[in-house]
């Protein structure tokens, strides 16, 4: 595995310009714990914060490759969206009753970030002016609709539909056709709130250790984490790791790791409010290579494109492939553009990329890592994480404390199924299959019915903000994934 720092993006870089922390401290000694978090993101951060609540006097140590936020928690869209607008794959995968349930815990949790963030004095620049999931041409108009109803019939109306005129102008996008929006959603600067939870967890008794790589994970009880100089013998070990957990062979079966691109302009305050975009709402649109768009607190538009844009994995590996600057910054721009028309000739001042930990249904999935009960993961969140992931604190806190209640059991503890071939079929699938959806996108546009092998090749994509095609995954008593590499 590549163990190089991970470039930084533009949302780290601002929020390092602000934290100005100190030296990261390497583990370069043998030590013990109780509980040893893999992983700085927001999965890695939200757990060790869960388990020092309910168990103050717990040993926690994390150890993250680079420097907290580094990955995907530091570089996404900052988006904090709940789970209504998968409700469907919800119930397909969890039935009635927990789909409500889950999708309910999800939409409480904006709130509750934002508490958190008052309360432990984090400015991550989090603003709850809701999301539109906006219809960018004739052919996604009613998209929400399935979902809408059938939230609706259970008395809750936590989407709502908006008429073209009004979706474009309240973000300056007159060539929309629609959309759906939910209040109770918001924008954050992602580094920002990944830099606030590792402070908050270093204040809580959590030993932290950066440009830590994982070697190895030797099972036992206890386990030992492997690095290049130290280790650490654990009762429990957690995988936070996100896209980079593909490295366990019973994981990557579930989930294929793609890349997201962004791009941000340079502030352009007087564009955005002759526009009418006077607030931080958010935008995602329903292309199967799903667009995206939101404005920063100095007035800039940040602009991307979901997974499946163009870079795959091949095989265990995550690396220089899906990190660094974005090779599609030119095409983004230009999809900017054609969205924002009041934007024309305001160019692109970075870009960046990085990895996505896409599942078949578009939700995370949790268990534990082959024959080992005290090895637990969480992965697939599927480029919607900032929220959700506090909810994985809570499912991979009582995992790991063996607390039996709603979240150990919760059918997202599930085993990881056979959901994607083997390479090298997964790599020239992918490469197939994104060209199919591209010409769908490119249909859509064009007004035109795309054709029937395009279709087809598309129903095989992973989830994206449309409910999952596949077949209802069944919950498993003791979730393994193997620990074949």
């Amino acid at each position: 595995m590549d163990h190089a720092p991970h470039p930084r993006s533009h949302w780290l870089h601002e929020a390092l310009a602000l934290e100005q922390p100190p030296d990261p401290v390497p583990l370069e000694r043998h030590e013990r714990a109780d509980v040893c978090i893999v992983g700085g993101g927001y999965t890695g951060l939200w757990t060790a914060i869960e388990l020092k609540t309910r168990e103050p006097a717990l040993d926690v140590v994390l150890i993250e490759r680079d420097l907290c936020g580094s990955g995907a928690s530091g570089r996404n869209a900052g988006y904090l969206l709940s789970w209504w607008a998968k409700f469907l794959s919800l119930r397909k995968i969890c039935g009635e009753a927990e789909a409500l349930r889950i999708a309910r815990a999800s939409d409480a949790v904006v709130d509750e970030i934002a508490g958190f963030c008052a309360t432990e004095g984090i400015d991550a620049d989090l603003r709850e002016d809701g999301w539109l999931w906006a219809a960018a041409n004739a052919a996604q108009r009613g998209a929400w609709q399935e979902t809408v109803e059938a939230i609706g019939a259970h008395g809750l109306a936590p989407i709502v539909e908006w008429p073209a005129a009004r979706a474009a102008g309240r973000c300056g996008a007159p060539g929309l056709a629609g959309g759906a929006f939910e209040r109770h959603a918001a924008r954050v600067q992602p580094a920002l709130l990944a830099r606030g939870l590792r402070r908050v967890a270093l204040e809580r008794g959590v030993r932290i250790h950066e440009r830590t790589p994982l070697v190895e994970v030797k099972a036992g009880v206890p386990a030992i984490v492997e690095t290049p100089r130290g280790r650490i013998r654990a009762e429990r070990v957690i995988l936070a790791m996100n896209a980079w957990a593909v490295r366990w062979a019973g994981i990557r079966k579930a989930v294929m790791v793609v890349s997201g691109d962004m791009i941000v302009t340079p502030p352009v305050p007087e564009r955005l409010e002759a526009m009418g975009w006077r607030d931080a709402l958010t935008v995602s649109d329903g292309r199967t290579l799903l667009e995206y768009y939101r404005t920063t607190r100095d007035g800039r538009v940040a602009f991307g494109k979901g997974g499946m844009s163009g870079t795959f994995t091949y095989g265990g590996k995550v690396g220089a492939e899906v990190e660094g600057r974005s090779d599609f910054a030119e095409p983004l721009l230009a999809a900017l553009h054609r969205t924002l028309p009041a934007l024309a000739g305001v160019p692109a001042e970075r870009s960046w990329r990085g990895p996505v930990d896409r599942s078949k249904d578009g939700l995370p999935f949790f268990g534990t890592l082959g024959r080992s009960p005290n090895v637990f993961f969480g992965v697939g969140f599927s480029g919607n994480g900032i929220g959700p992931c506090r909810l994985a604190g809570r499912i991979l806190g009582s995992l790991a404390l063996e607390t039996k209640d709603e979240w150990s059991t919760c059918p997202l503890v599930r085993a990881p199924t056979r959901d994607f071939p083997p390479e090298p079929f997964r790599l020239l699938g992918s490469r197939l299959i994104r060209r199919a959806l591209l010409a769908k996108d490119r249909a859509d546009d064009e007004g035109r019915r795309p054709s029937f092998v395009t279709r087809l090749a598309v129903s095989l994509a992973p989830a994206g903000l449309s409910p999952f095609d596949g077949p209802v995954a069944q919950p498993a008593a003791t979730p393994e994934a193997t620990t074949e590499r």
